[in-house]
């Protein structure tokens, strides 16, 4: 049998997908960071499973634990206390050493916090970076903001979010960003404006899970020879979509106003 790599909610427990609820009640073991917060979510939809702990603690031992179980074929559900494993929680370490034993591992998508903000904050482009926890200390973060051009998506803790807000006000106060905290929970809470402003309204520290969201920086790239790139590439017998994809991904220009602009 596969590890089942699980998806579970972040907030509220409806929103656990009905592959994940068949998979945990089927499941021999199913490995969980809290046995208590996930003792939770099984008893809300009426499920009886064996927790097993697996925390940043202990999660060596446990995959040299359970690896052998895996390979005898015993049917292993892997679970986070909030979103899907192995993004900014333990996970990562069992599926790494599952797959190079040669044991298949399947993942059960679900609930974001990174979608989930990324789409409240409206700051949503043709791509963006998922940065994890953010980096502590004022010098580390100085060194982030310029590298942003990007939207970009990271959690933080409530206790840092005033220093971190102050610190990207300080680099850019007009940069679009947004808050959001308690993400599908009772006290949800997305609030959206300049770096300047969100400074100023989180001046203390807030209650609750945190995701951050930074819009995207300006880089500074002429139009003009970007442009020509394009018409060379079409004239190469290129699409024009395609090179202006190609050489948006490159400059970080908009790729409408290259296509456009080809015209």
């Amino acid at each position: 049998m596969p590890l089942a790599v699980c998806a579970t909610p972040i907030g509220n427990l409806e929103d656990v997908t009905l592959r994940v609820l068949a998979e945990l009640r089927a499941a021999d073991v199913v490995l969980c960071e809290d046995t208590r917060h996930t003792r939770g979510l099984l008893e809300r939809h009426g499920i009886e499973a064996r927790l097993l702990s697996y925390h940043e603690h202990n999660e060596a031992a446990r995959t040299a634990e359970l690896l052998p179980r895996l390979e005898a074929g015993e049917r292993v559900a892997l679970v986070s206390d909030a979103g899907m494993p192995g993004i900014s929680d333990p996970g990562a370490r069992i599926v790494r050493a599952a797959l190079d034993a040669g044991v298949p591992v399947t993942v059960l998508p679900g609930p974001s916090a990174v979608e989930t903000a990324l789409v409240a904050s409206g700051l949503v482009g043709e791509r963006y970076q998922f940065l994890g926890f953010l980096p502590r200390g004022a010098a580390a973060l100085s060194a982030l903001w310029p590298a942003l051009t990007t939207t970009a998506v990271a959690f933080e803790s409530p206790q840092r979010l005033p220093a971190t807000l102050r610190s990207l006000a300080a680099f850019d106060p007009a940069r679009r960003a947004a808050v959001c905290r308690e993400l599908t929970k009772r006290f949800e809470e997305v609030v959206r404006g300049t770096a300047g402003e969100l400074a100023a309204h989180f001046a203390e520290p807030p209650k609750g899970e945190i995701t951050l969201v930074v819009g995207a920086g300006e880089r500074v790239v002429e139009e003009e020879p970007s442009l020509a790139v394009v018409g060379e590439l079409v004239a190469l017998g290129v699409s024009r979509r395609r090179a202006a994809e190609i050489v948006a991904g490159l400059t970080g220009v908009s790729r409408n106003k290259l296509y456009r602009g080809s015209l």
